[in-house]
């Protein structure tokens, strides 16, 4: 049990925002695979899964995404992979829609009753206990929120296997997803989250800081 916490703590202390990859060294297709899947199997709210992974690997494409992706000026270029997170929009977001009627029928296989049921719980989730449908962006966060758990797991993922990463929010977000739409690659009820890029440090980072542990953790016993 010690070995595998060694090995957990490692990868945490291996893993930092990488701002400049190694453009000559690529990460395999099956590590990759491997890190989209720990991405899939994440947890989300109500297990509603509400992302879409986009590898963007056209250079072209990621040539006219660097001048509105202003936080990725050098991950852009140099990354084995290149992540845009898409979240889902209020549209696929509320309790009758389509998707989740469907993630509850097709995807977590209820009975008819047991849908019911979940969908009034979402619902009343969403209208009242967190006022999510007072907009439709505040609608899209909460989406958004979920795709961070699944973020977090895949550079967690790929730290534990030597692999480095860099989530990026510093992009122009409506100029983005307007690239994506003219290439046809933004359909449907979805909006950009994030975007992670994935390959092999090219620098040493630098020693890692962070608050202490009694400085963010209260206990209430």
């Amino acid at each position: 049990m010690q070995k595998v916490k060694d090995q957990i703590f490692q990868a945490y202390q291996f893993r930092h925002a990488c701002k400049e990859f190694d453009s000559t060294k690529k990460v395999s297709n099956a590590d990759f695979d491997f890190i989209l899947e720990t991405g899939r199997l994440s947890p989300s709210s109500f297990g509603f899964e509400p992302w879409k992974f986009v590898v963007i690997q056209n250079p072209l494409l990621r040539e006219k995404l660097l001048p509105v992706t202003w936080g990725a000026q050098k991950q852009l270029p140099t990354s084995s992979h290149f992540v845009i997170v898409l979240s889902r929009t209020q549209a696929d977001l509320v309790a009758d829609s389509a998707f989740i009627q469907s993630m509850m029928k097709d995807i977590q296989l209820l009975p008819e009753e047991v849908q019911q049921g979940k969908g009034k719980v979402f619902h009343n989730f969403l209208e009242k206990d967190f006022k999510l449908l007072d907009s439709e962006r505040i609608t899209f966060e909460w989406g958004c929120r979920q795709t961070y758990i699944a973020l977090g797991n895949m550079m967690t993922a790929a730290a534990q296997i030597g692999i480095d990463s860099c989530p990026v929010e510093g992009f122009h977000k409506e100029k983005a997803e307007q690239i994506l739409k003219e290439e046809g690659i933004l359909k449907g009820n979805f909006g950009i989250a994030c975007m992670v890029a994935f390959g092999y440090r090219i620098n040493e980072p630098r020693p890692k800081t962070r608050q202490s542990i009694e400085q963010i953790v209260e206990w209430v016993q």
